[in-house]
């Protein structure tokens, strides 16, 4: 128990750290992060993720390590959505871009207590009741489906329920006050519509957790696992969507691929009680799905976009 506290200990350590390096060292300037810069942070986190990996291998074991892995892979892979979703946010509220990483970085304090509430819930939920599984699995297959025929459903932020209820109780100026989420004015305090985005970005990650987190908890049951996994992908989301969010679109059969991935891992979790497959082969299936799914997007381009 106390190896397992230290763990938990030192990884929260390591990632307020590196948080605060983050906002208090590197991009304590609002700036626009280049395609350059945030290739370099992605590495870096990728980087990172694997080298925690390896720590898991050495002091966990080896179907730890395995399920980490397929856990990160997993993550990284669904959070192309969250990139595209990040993009018509930012785009529909105009935020210029050097605030866009100030947005992100707060995202992600939110982003941890969420997930951690997420997958403690699922795990104690998976333990007491464990037909659970049976309705995470039908409702990831559900997801996948809806995820193949929604691909090109339009996106209106107005619509969204933080942006009706900001709106209607809370006041908010009509303009951008620089970085600034709350300014004073007439001896009152007012929101900005940077603070909305970043509330209506915090309430999307709630409903790509609601998909993100039983796919996770189909691979592992150790809630370590699935949390610091789902972390370390977050926390490279932010670098990632600078360095891909201009041509996400591109890879126009990954939403195919995210789909059946999502459909996979469901119906892994429906047959569960009668066939067990293996770390090992998901990681493999859902390596092998993407990468195809990539390659085929570079190889047979929409021809508007190529």
């Amino acid at each position: 128990m106390n190896v397992q506290i230290s763990w938990w200990v030192g990884f929260h350590l390591f990632v307020f750290i590196m948080l605060a390096l983050d906002l208090g060292f590197f991009h304590r300037k609002d700036k626009p992060i280049s395609v350059k810069e945030s290739l370099f942070w992605t590495v870096i986190w990728i980087s990172l993720a694997l080298i925690f990996n390896l720590g898991v291998y050495v002091f966990m074991g080896h179907q730890d390590a395995y399920e980490f892995l397929t856990c990160y892979i997993l993550e990284k892979s669904l959070s192309v959505d969250n990139i595209f979703i990040m993009t018509v946010i930012f785009g529909y509220f105009k935020v210029l871009p050097k605030f866009q990483h100030r947005v992100l970085f707060w995202g992600i304090l939110g982003a941890l207590v969420m997930r951690i509430v997420f997958i403690l819930g699922g795990v104690s939920l998976i333990s007491h009741f464990r037909f659970v599984l049976y309705f995470f699995g039908a409702f990831l297959i559900y997801t996948g489906i809806k995820m193949l025929f929604a691909s090109e459903k339009e996106l209106n932020p107005e619509k969204d329920l933080v942006y009706k209820f900001s709106k209607k109780y809370f006041k908010m100026t009509p303009d951008f006050h620089g970085k600034n989420f709350f300014i004073k004015l007439n001896h009152s305090y007012y929101m900005t519509p940077l603070f909305m985005v970043l509330m209506i970005i915090e309430s999307t990650d709630v409903i790509f957790a609601l998909d993100s987190i039983p796919a996770t908890l189909s691979v592992t049951k150790n809630p370590f696992i699935a949390y610091t996994s789902n972390i370390f992908a977050i926390l490279g989301l932010r670098s990632l969507y600078f360095a891909f969010a201009g041509v996400v679109n591109l890879f126009r059969f990954l939403t195919y691929a995210l789909s059946f991935v999502l459909v996979f891992i469901g119906t892994k979790m429906l047959v569960a009680h009668y066939y067990e497959i293996s770390t090992g082969v998901s990681l493999a299936i859902v390596l092998g799905t993407i990468a195809i799914s990539i390659v085929a997007s570079l190889i047979f381009p929409e021809k508007n976009k190529a």
